[in-house]
């Protein structure tokens, strides 16, 4: 249960260290391929290209999870807590709608993707499968967004998301 929960709570740290992890082995072998013999290799550069998709859609989610998304909160400064936190659900809640929306809107093209399937060139997968990820990480952060606020209010601590102040 221990395993689950520490998998759990550190499931984008983890994903993103092994997605980059293998990006950058997959430069350095293709570093070292032309360097020695000249030649590169044609799965390298589309394997890292695709595992570095994948770490910037996980990245966004972790970014989420932990509340590090850019926000422009100078406006809400001269606001109390109450109408800071006012304004930070109303934020929150559009790009949760932003983040369905597009869960959505790439289910529906990768649906397509799998009906008309086009493979990669030299790895031979479908692109759509690739292409998985981005549904998954929207969905993903929408999670982490509305577990942050769970996790405050149970916690009592949901005027925390708004001192700004203290979080720098």
């Amino acid at each position: 249960m221990r395993l689950a929960r520490n998998l759990y709570d550190n499931l984008e740290e983890y994903a993103c260290a092994a997605l980059v992890g293998v990006m950058i082995l997959c430069l350095i072998l293709q570093v070292f391929m032309r360097f020695v013999f000249g030649s590169a290799l044609a799965w390298s550069e589309e394997l890292s290209r695709f595992s570095f998709l994948w770490s910037v859609y996980v990245g966004a989610a972790l970014a989420a999870k932990r509340g590090a998304h850019v926000r422009i909160t100078a406006q809400f400064m001269k606001l109390g807590t109450r109408g800071r936190l006012f304004f930070r659900v109303v934020c929150d809640a559009i790009w949760l709608g932003f983040n369905i929306f597009l869960v959505v809107q790439s289910i529906e093209v990768i649906r397509d993707g799998l009906d008309f399937p086009e493979t990669s060139p030299t790895l031979g997968i479908v692109k759509a499968w690739v292409e998985m990820i981005i549904p998954f990480g929207f969905a993903l952060m929408s999670w982490r967004i509305v577990e942050r606020y769970y996790t405050a209010w149970r916690a009592g601590t949901l005027a925390g998301l708004v001192n700004y102040e203290e979080q720098v």
